[in-house]
C-alpha cells in the first residue's frame, strides 16, 4: 500500500511541475517549432541578449571561411587508385617508373598517344624511362587504360 502512494504522489508531482500558464506553453511551441532560423541567427540573438544583460559588448562569432567544394575525382584517376599503379608511380615524383606530370609533360593529350600509352599500360613497356621496365596489365580494359591516361596527361604542368 505505502508503494502505490509513493508512484501515486510521484506522478501528482511530475503532472504539476509539468504543468505551465498558456504563456509558458505558447513560448515552448515557438520554440520548437520555429526550427528556420539559422544557428548564426540564434547565436547572434544569444550574443545580444547576453550582451544586454551583462552591459557588456560581446562580438558575433566571425562567419565561417568559405568551402571550397571537393575535386571531383575523375574516372582515370579512381582507376588507377584502384589499380597497382601507385606501386610504381606518383603523381609528382619519381619512383620506380615516372611521374605522372612527368609523363604528360612528354605525351600531348592527343588520341595517338592516349592509344600509345593505354597499349603500354596494357603490354608493359621498356626503354623511354630508364632500364626498370613496365609490367603489362593484361586484365585492364584498352577503355580504361585510355581513361588512366586521359587522367595522366590532364596533370601537365
Amino acid at each position: 500500500m505505502k508503494t502505490i502512494k509513493l508512484l501515486t504522489l510521484a506522478a501528482l508531482t511530475f503532472t504539476i511541475a509539468s504543468c505551465a500558464s498558456p504563456e509558458e506553453r505558447a513560448a515552448r511551441l515557438n520554440n520548437t517549432v520555429d526550427t528556420s532560423k539559422s544557428t548564426t541567427e540564434t547565436t547572434a540573438e544569444a550574443a545580444v541578449t547576453d550582451s544586454n544583460k551583462t552591459d557588456t559588448m560581446a562580438a558575433a562569432p566571425a562567419p565561417a571561411a568559405p568551402v571550397e567544394p571537393a575535386k571531383e575525382e575523375s574516372v582515370g584517376e579512381g582507376l588507377i587508385k584502384k589499380s597497382d599503379c601507385l606501386a610504381c608511380h606518383n603523381a609528382t615524383k619519381k619512383l620506380v617508373g615516372p611521374a605522372y606530370v612527368n609523363v604528360a609533360g612528354k605525351y600531348p593529350a592527343n588520341e595517338e598517344n592516349i592509344a600509345l600509352l593505354a597499349d603500354k599500360i596494357i603490354n608493359g613497356g621498356a626503354g623511354v624511362w630508364g632500364d626498370v621496365p613496365m609490367s603489362p596489365h593484361p586484365s585492364v580494359s584498352k577503355d580504361d587504360a585510355k581513361e588512366m591516361v586521359k587522367y595522366i596527361l590532364s596533370l601537365k604542368k
